[in-house]
């Protein structure tokens, strides 16, 4: 008998079998993470507290980005583990809403980091400039920012392609799908000024934050904590770049284990920031903490009441 065949199918059911439960995981915290934000949407639109406020109303952008972009990711997640190919015109669509919602993420960060400055530093000022209409306004540039960047992706791609390709199918990508050497090195070049920005903004409203704290006390100080946590989101959200190259490396070290990868690969990259998110701004939030608190109750009762019989 050859046992070496044996072995070798024991590992690969073995290893299909954990490749299956950590999916089972990934959808799990899918699920966890898109309650979260629906009720945190649904808590936000429900009081005029919120809406009125350009603090809630960037973290709701936020959280409303969030919730684009983890349903295109598992989407994108779901198809390539089941049927691997997608139509380019499909795939196309989708990686662009993934994109934009994506480089959005770094942008709100920056926004919430400058507003929290200016409400510490230049509270006198703070209503005049942090007003619900120009809070609006940058939303909108955050987009159109966004919207610049992957653009040009999309020209090039029409331009050097012929229209059947776009009736063709391919593994639905980045790296794949906009694979021209000008495309690549625009997006090294892109990312690495949008997330300069980014960092020098949170280094800029930490420290005066911080030179701050020492002289207006608890509020000051609760700032610092949150750009310090606007730091470690941009981290988790720059695994979107770095991810790929690391997933690259560690393929090349454990071939073995490539389905394993992947899914920490897209659990870390994907998942986590947008699990995180809503935990460490959401329900830090004394205020908005207690309002999510009597909807999730009045949920829960109100289901509960629909299961007992009448």
């Amino acid at each position: 008998m050859n046992f070496s065949k044996y072995s070798n199918i024991t590992q690969t059911n073995g290893r299909d079998t954990s490749a299956l439960a950590m999916t089972i995981i990934v959808v799990a915290l899918y699920v966890s993470i898109n309650y979260i934000n629906v009720m945190l949407v649904h808590t936000f639109f429900k009081h005029e507290i919120f809406t009125e406020n350009p603090r809630y109303i960037l973290f709701i952008h936020m959280v409303l980005n969030d919730l684009i972009q983890l349903n295109i990711a598992v989407l994108l997640y779901i198809i390539t583990y089941i049927v691997f190919l997608m139509n380019v015109s499909l795939c196309c669509f989708l990686l662009m809403i993934a994109v934009f919602t994506t480089l959005n993420t770094p942008l709100n960060l920056a926004g919430m980091a400058v507003e929290r400055y200016i409400a510490v530093c230049k509270p006198l000022h703070h209503t005049h400039i942090c007003t619900v209409r120009r809070t609006y306004i940058l939303i909108g540039l955050i987009w159109v920012l966004s919207v610049i960047t992957i653009l040009p992706d999309l020209f090039v791609l029409l331009t050097t392609e012929p229209l059947s390709f776009f009736y063709s199918t391919i593994s639905c990508h980045q790296d794949i799908l906009f694979n021209h050497p000008y495309l690549v090195e625009k997006k090294n070049i892109s990312n690495l000024v949008y997330f300069s920005f980014v960092w020098l903004t949170l280094f800029y409203t930490y420290f005066r934050i911080m030179f701050a704290a020492k002289a207006t006390g608890a509020d000051a100080r609760k700032a610092r904590n949150t750009i310090l946590l606007h730091g470690l989101q941009l981290v988790l959200c720059m695994f979107t770049y770095t991810g790929p190259l690391l997933h690259s490396l560690l393929v090349s070290l454990f071939p073995n284990y490539v389905s394993e990868l992947r899914i920490i690969h897209y659990l870390f990259v994907y998942i986590l920031p947008r699990f995180i998110s809503p935990i460490v701004y959401g329900l830090r939030d004394k205020i908005l903490c207690s309002y999510l608190k009597k909807h999730m109750l009045f949920a829960a009762h109100k289901e509960r009441c629909k299961t007992q019989p009448t």
